[in-house]
């Protein structure tokens, strides 16, 4: 898209939402309109972007036009987002996780009307990993697959999310999926590996941002697969050209994949 993209972010004051903010006051294709918060966030200052003041608001009938939003809020502000967005015709980046079916088939029926993008990892590096990953799965489909994780010691869940989008992506590439053939965690006499299995092994300590290998495993030879972050302001930027190439996009559901396979000629 050519011209000025005008965004607004939904979930503003939350640690991504700062990150976007801090990097779209210096991105030169965005018009930062808004920045919406919950109606119980804390006050935050009116900076300057691009020359204008931006808009703090816990109002969407507040909000200038838009082309696109992206929301790193929770359920309730999810929701109201994307009926702002349908109600415009605005584009929507999802950044948000944990909402419930319901939400999860509103968007999904959103998508006829409006271009909508969802990602639970929008770093780039990742999408191109699993990318890489189901082309090797395929390719490789006798091979032994482990997929090794590490973060920070403060991490509550795992396998990571992005782990497990790793796993799925290379049981589709299979013809299989990650309920039926995932092992995350083995113990005393665990027998033989099964064949067509998908282990999982998790790391915790320290401040490991987030680490991820994918293991292909033959006989005599093995191929790793690996990415490696050092910087959460990466998520940021991923959602942010996310949102650039979205605007330009019919109504529709897409991933990361869709924006990465444009870029590439594929």
């Amino acid at each position: 898209m050519g011209e000025i993209v005008r965004i607004a972010v939904n979930g503003a004051t939350g640690r991504m939402g700062r990150a976007l903010l801090e990097l779209l006051r210096r991105d030169r294709r965005f018009a930062l309109v808004a920045a919406i918060t919950a109606p119980d966030a804390p006050e935050m200052g009116a900076p300057v972007a691009h020359g204008s003041q931006l808009c703090f608001s816990h109002d969407w009938s507040a909000i200038q036009p838009l082309d696109v939003v992206i929301d790193f809020s929770g359920p309730e502000g999810l929701a109201s987002a994307l009926a702002h967005c349908e109600a415009h015709g605005v584009a929507l980046v999802v950044g948000t996780t944990g909402y419930g079916e319901d939400l999860a088939v509103r968007l999904a029926s959103s998508a006829a009307r409006i271009p909508l993008l969802r990602s639970a990892n929008f770093s780039l590096g990742v999408a191109v990993l699993a990318r890489l990953l189901r082309e090797a799965s395929a390719a490789l489909a006798e091979w032994d697959l482990e997929i090794v994780e590490a973060h920070h010691g403060r991490k509550e869940d795992a396998p990571s999310g992005t782990a497990l989008l790793l796993g799925e992506a290379a049981a589709a590439a299979r013809g299989t999926t990650l309920e039926a053939q995932a092992v995350y965690a083995r113990e005393g006499r665990t027998g033989p590996r099964q064949p067509g299995s998908i282990g999982f092994a998790v790391v915790r300590g320290g401040d490991i941002v987030g680490e991820h290998t994918a293991m292909l495993i033959g006989q005599g030879e093995r191929l790793e697969l690996s990415h490696r972050a050092t910087d959460r302001s990466i998520f940021a930027r991923g959602a942010i050209e996310a949102a650039h190439w979205l605007a330009g996009q019919p109504a529709g559901a897409y991933g990361l994949d869709a924006m990465l396979a444009e870029r590439s000629g594929r």
